[in-house]
């Protein structure tokens, strides 16, 4: 089992903060949903001692909070508890609560002390464990893409701030409008080592993107991703706003919201294998075969890489979501880019992934397809400045999990178990939303069939 954090940090930090009045414990679902408890801080011994216990089925709940029985889970097999550890480095204030409030981050075991293969966390520790036997590091770091939006009835569409309602990108004074909100965030990234970066404004109104600082954790890239998504929501709440991560909130032209991933290889040395050592347009073999893993296992996954009903309205023509398995050198309209391609910096730009991805299951997808290339070394085919193109990724959700479903590639990365559990809550989700006729359906049919 990967280190926990100890009852003396944990002492740490409550010393440090003894206005604390609850520790939020957090489980984040395939979905990226929280999951939880509110703990009391006299009882944050038991934390450290994995005397926290909660259902492993709750990893495996769908979008509406709901068992899946077609998953095996829950009462199939009479609902069986996990163990809970807390993730280092993830203890920190929760700065937008009403009241003096701590987080953290937990992960879960079975009772025979494995870890839980429900887990979003533990899907991609075993593909961070997979590169280390090859004597391999993967440098990560996400970009992820957000939306501020002026607070409706439950139910509404989003509508943009005041000011903000058409295009943005770059524009300083959008940044500036909405000020407080923003700064403070950066604070509160500060405040929980999430190691933010750079925060621009993008090109929907109120669209902004924050940039995170590479890693060569992948588990705590992950780690820093998910928090973020709470706090930006958390934080929105606190000054009027709404805040969402959903792939594409506003119909028409407005830009949906991705999570770019930069992903480089670093080996026993620390030498980065994606060097090429040559002029800007030449490819080391390792980066060559890591695209060509990457294109190769695209479609398998483009289920984890656009995970809901609406992630599948970015792939649209002319939009910066791509819509073939396509390569290139710093070319923005491809899947996966090369931002540079010798010295330290060289390295992919994984480019498909909705800002609504579960960031554990993404990073796994992209290391998992990497592996997968270094191991096969499939032929990327050419670049799309040399009329490369690649397959057609998928443009409907549910051809996207059947092909999932049917995979080798998803077992090969994520295992049966969870390919099994993860295929039968998307199915759920789509019989869910399957269900429901749409206002626009009225609008259109019912009064003229």
């Amino acid at each position: 089992m990967r280190p926990t954090l100890s009852k003396a940090e944990i002492d740490a930090f409550l010393t440090a903060n003894p206005d604390v009045e609850r520790i939020e414990l957090l489980f984040p679902d395939m979905n990226g949903v929280m999951r939880g408890k509110w703990y009391s801080p006299d009882a944050a011994d038991k934390l450290a001692a994995g005397k926290v216990r909660l259902p492993m089925s709750t990893y495996a709940l769908d979008i509406a909070g709901d068992d899946v029985d077609e998953t095996g889970l829950a009462l199939a097999t009479g609902d069986p508890d996990g163990f809970a550890w807390p993730i280092p480095g993830t203890l920190a204030r929760k700065g937008w609560s009403t009241i003096p409030a701590a987080q953290v981050l937990m992960t879960m075991t079975t009772p025979t002390g494995e870890p839980c293969v429900y887990d979003p966390r533990t899907r991609l520790a075993a593909v961070v464990d997979k590169l280390a036997a090859h004597g391999l590091t993967a440098v990560v770091a996400t970009e992820l893409e957000f939306y501020l939006y002026a607070p409706g009835e439950p139910g509404d569409g989003p509508t943009p701030p005041k000011g903000l309602e058409g295009s943005q990108v770059y524009d300083l004074s959008a940044v500036s409008s909405l000020e407080p909100c923003l700064s403070e965030i950066q604070h509160l990234c500060a405040e929980q080592s999430i190691a933010a970066d750079v925060l621009i404004a993008e090109f929907g109104p109120g669209q902004f993107e924050i940039n995170f600082h590479h890693t060569d954790d992948a588990l705590a890239m992950a780690d820093q991703s998910i928090l973020f998504k709470r706090l930006v929501r958390g934080c929105a709440r606190k000054h009027g706003l709404g805040a969402t991560f959903m792939a594409k909130p506003y119909g028409g032209s407005h830009a949906g919201s991705g999570m770019h991933a930069h992903v480089s290889l670093l080996d026993a040395q620390g030498h980065n294998i994606f060097d090429g050592g040559g002029g800007s347009e030449e490819i080391a073999p390792k980066l060559r075969d890591a695209i060509g893993g990457i294109l190769h296992t695209m479609r398998p996954l483009q289920a984890i890489f656009a995970p809901h009903a609406n992630s599948y309205r970015r792939f649209q023509p002319g939009s910066y979501a791509p819509m073939f398995a396509s390569w290139g050198l710093d070319h923005r309209g491809v899947s996966v880019r090369i931002p540079e391609s010798s010295g330290p910096g060289a390295r992919l730009e994984h480019r498909i992934c909705g800002a609504d991805v579960n960031p554990y299951l993404a990073i796994a997808g992209i290391l998992g397809g990497i592996l997968i290339g270094l191991e096969d070394a499939p032929d990327p085919g050419p670049r799309v400045d040399e009329g490369g193109r690649g397959p057609r990724l998928h443009h409907d959700w549910q051809s996207a999990v059947e092909e999932f479903e049917a995979s080798a590639v998803s077992t090969r990365i994520f295992g049966e178990a969870y390919t099994t559990a993860y295929t039968e809550v998307r199915r759920s989700e789509i019989a869910r939303i399957a269900a429901q006729i749409s206002d626009v359906e009225y609008r259109t049919y019912l009064r003229k069939l």
